[in-house]
């Protein structure tokens, strides 16, 4: 049994992550300040006597004493990390130096949850992590992807110069129960809007393509990572290869909730990347693993999730 730190933990991934290693058996601390992340996700971990929650913001510095640290705390979607874009900074960065120099003091494994936005409007395709990206340092977005960049870079110097043990995971696009409904991101924008049965909001005009993997498949990665030997630090790609059209999910996301609604066509963001997929060739070899879970039964899922959530809060129409 281990104690683990998950920070970030009440949010969507680090929910999982909290549940999925107390089920494995080891003693959880998860924390969290609750900007995006919501009680509700870790409620049901509340009686386990080998889980605790604190609320805390890790710009503040953090004292305890355990195994290994899971940093996943930033606003992750550009509705929340834009909203107040120089706290995410101070995130991402203020957050990965408290974090590493916990991990230091403590001699504990640090897992960083890093992101695909590292790589920017991608002018290789797909993406590997030899690639060092195309990423505007002033736009809209760079609070975040900037923040996620300077962090990688803060643990490899820890690495190189305290020889700390690191693991870097680049998240691409990911999805499943517990997502914000709020947030902005594709796959909970269109299916909140398809249960409303109000437009479906497609920016530009839906060329654009990502890879989406299912949560279960993301936590999966994050587990063999941090298991691999110390020799191995990454980065590494982990997400889903399988590359869909923005308008492509929008269709599949119409017709499996049957909804009314219409498709309606927007401005593309600034900076919105034009195409994301990972080349996870590296996750395959190091750590064995490939996501499972193909989109449309992810989809099945994610929308249950989503319809039960709005009932319970009266706002499906389906």
């Amino acid at each position: 049994m281990k104690q683990v730190l998950i920070t970030g933990g009440a949010g969507f991934l680090g929910s999982h992550l909290c549940e999925r290693l107390l089920n494995d058996g080891h003693e959880v601390l998860c924390v969290d300040n609750c900007f995006t992340g919501n009680k509700q996700n870790i409620m049901h971990l509340m009686d386990t006597p080998r889980f605790e929650f604190i609320r805390h913001d890790i710009t503040f510095s953090l004292y305890l004493e355990v195994d290994e640290i899971y940093n996943l705390a930033c606003p992750a979607s550009p509705v929340h990390y834009q909203y107040d874009p120089v706290q995410t900074t101070k995130t991402t960065v203020h957050g990965a130096i408290n974090m590493l120099g916990l991990a230091k003091r403590i001699q504990a494994k640090i897992l960083q949850a890093s992101t695909s936005e590292v790589y920017g409007d991608p002018s290789v395709h797909p993406q590997p992590e030899t690639y060092w990206g195309n990423v505007n340092p002033i736009g809209i977005r760079s609070c975040y992807d900037e923040g996620k960049r300077c962090a990688e870079t803060l643990f490899f110097d820890y690495y190189r110069q305290h020889q700390l043990r690191i693991k870097v995971a680049r998240i691409f696009n990911t999805y499943g129960p517990r997502m914000h409904p709020d947030d902005g991101r594709v796959v909970s924008n269109f299916i909140v809007q398809a249960l409303k049965n109000q437009p479906i909001t497609v920016y530009g005009d839906g060329s654009q393509t990502r890879s989406f993997c299912y949560v279960d498949d993301m936590i999966e990665g994050f587990i063999r990572l941090m298991g691999t030997d110390d020799g191995f630090t990454g980065p590494v790609n982990l997400g889903n290869p399988g590359e869909f059209t923005i308008l492509e999910l929008a269709e599949q996301v119409l017709e499996m909730t049957g909804s009314k609604s219409e498709i309606q066509f927007n401005p593309l963001p600034h900076d919105d990347p034009k195409q994301r997929k990972p080349d996870i060739s590296l996750a395959g070899k190091e750590l064995d693993w490939q996501p499972k879970v193909k989109l449309k039964e992810g989809l099945v899922k994610t929308i249950q999730y989503f319809d039960n959530y709005l009932k319970v809060n009266g706002a499906s129409n389906i």
